[in-house]
């Protein structure tokens, strides 16, 4: 297995991140929510879609559930009408019920500020988990998704061969005052710029500290 290359200097990293910065200083996720329960139900359902589409089925959802108890009350039927057109919609919609119903019963409808009782949720993994904790209580906790993987690698910001390695190379590499919002920048990077197949390395803010050979014109 061929050896991974090592992470960019950290005198690169601050500047790569201080741009960043400069561009967008207070990045936001994408997908809409109104309090820490609907943060939790939108990223859980927008995993193998797009945050457009989860946006698109969830406003007419959470006007009528945007607490635990309000969706145990629409019940899984009535949820199942509302995400349709979500992949895997019948999957998820059973893990929301289940979800709802252990928040309402061991967490009095409130939605914990732990990785390990969000991570106890159906249908929550580490990845959603950090979603919340990052953009609700504002913890540097890094939500590594395909997106952040791919800039990871390419600029050797955070290299690492699967997603775990991918979180701790940015815990271990990015200037601590750029953690916080550092998965955001990523993952709005290599949404809109870094892209997989024609990256716009011409619009690139960071090209000139990007090490990726296949730069694009």
């Amino acid at each position: 297995m061929a050896k991974l290359p090592p992470p960019l200097p950290y005198n690169t990293q601050r500047e790569i991140f201080a741009r960043f910065q400069a561009a967008e200083p207070e990045p936001k996720g994408e997908l809409e929510h109104v309090n820490a329960y609907t943060l939790v139900v939108a990223v859980a359902l927008s995993a193998q879609a797009t945050d457009a589409g989860v946006n698109k089925a969830t406003r007419g959802l959470f006007a009528v559930a945007d607490t635990p108890q309000k969706m145990l009350d629409l019940g899984l039927e009535g949820l199942t009408e509302h995400i349709r057109t979500i992949g895997l919609y019948r999957n998820k919609a059973k893990n929301v019920i289940a979800l709802s119903r252990i928040l309402v019963e061991e967490h009095g409808g409130e939605v914990p500020s732990s990785r390990a009782a969000l991570q106890a949720l159906p249908g929550v993994g580490r990845k959603t988990a950090n979603v919340v904790l990052n953009m609700w209580w504002g913890h540097p906790a890094q939500a590594v998704d395909t997106h952040i993987f791919r800039v990871g690698n390419r600029t050797r910001i955070a290299p690492g061969r699967d997603v775990d390695a991918v979180e701790r190379a940015i815990e271990d590499n990015v200037p601590a005052e750029y953690q916080r919002h550092a998965h955001h920048w990523l993952i709005l990077h290599g949404r809109y710029t870094c892209i997989a197949r024609r990256p716009k390395c011409g619009a690139c803010l960071i090209a000139d500290l990007c090490p990726y050979e296949d730069k694009t014109v």
